[in-house]
């Protein structure tokens, strides 16, 4: 009942919201949680409209990550960054769009928080060792046709994930995170990963506005 009714709504929702989110985020838009404001700049991942940037925050806050070396692959405007920053975590900053990496250095001056920024398509210009890395990813199976598609669109065939998994291979890390909605195909993703040598476990399930999302864990098998 709750999947029907949750659909419904979607199927009635999606082109006012589509439209909508085209016209409100041609401009600078503000954003604050949890104590910090940032702004969201036009083509960079807006968390408006998404609970996942505010599930990974919820958890961070109960962790003590102090003097951590914590990396967000995929960072966008940089908002988690910056509250493992203010967390006195050894922050890096990562993603592959010039206008996210200049929308989290101007986040970043904002809070007054130092972090590593860099701009990276996946592990290919980071450190290859982390404490704790964190991955909000792009799970919509379809071909993105620009730098700011890759946000949401993992490809047909999810190469997002195949990339993803092949790479975490050489990097040495105490915890992966990574957040996945209902929304998304798990299973095919969990079967990329097995197929990696890497496996999913299910960490935390949080359900909250008639969506359910998943945080799990990555490992090596």
């Amino acid at each position: 009942m709750r999947s029907t009714f949750r659909n419904l709504i979607k199927k009635i929702s999606h082109p006012f919201l589509k439209y909508y989110s085209r016209w409100y985020f041609s401009k600078p838009r503000p954003f604050n949680y949890k104590g910090i404001t940032i702004s969201v700049e036009p083509g960079v991942f807006h968390p408006h409209l998404t609970l996942s940037t505010k599930i990974l925050m919820d958890e961070l806050d109960e962790r003590e990550i102090k003097d951590e070396k914590v990396l967000e692959l995929g960072c966008g405007t940089g908002i988690v960054s910056i509250f493992a920053a203010l967390k006195q975590a050894k922050v890096w900053a990562s993603d592959i769009s010039d206008q996210a990496i200049n929308c989290v250095k101007s986040n970043a001056q904002l809070n007054d928080v130092q972090l590593t920024i860099v701009k990276s398509d996946l592990f290919e210009t980071l450190p290859n060792d982390f404490d704790l890395i964190l991955i909000n990813p792009p799970y919509y199976p379809k071909d993105p046709k620009n730098i700011e598609e890759k946000a949401w669109f993992c490809g047909t065939d999810f190469d997002y994930f195949s990339r993803l998994f092949d790479e975490l291979h050489d990097i040495q890390f105490n915890e992966v995170l990574m957040i996945l909605s209902e929304d998304c195909q798990i299973d095919r993703i969990q079967t990329i990963a097995l197929s990696k040598g890497l496996q999913l476990k299910q960490y935390k399930k949080i359900e909250k506005l008639f969506e359910t999302n998943y945080l799990f864990t990555i490992l090596k098998k």
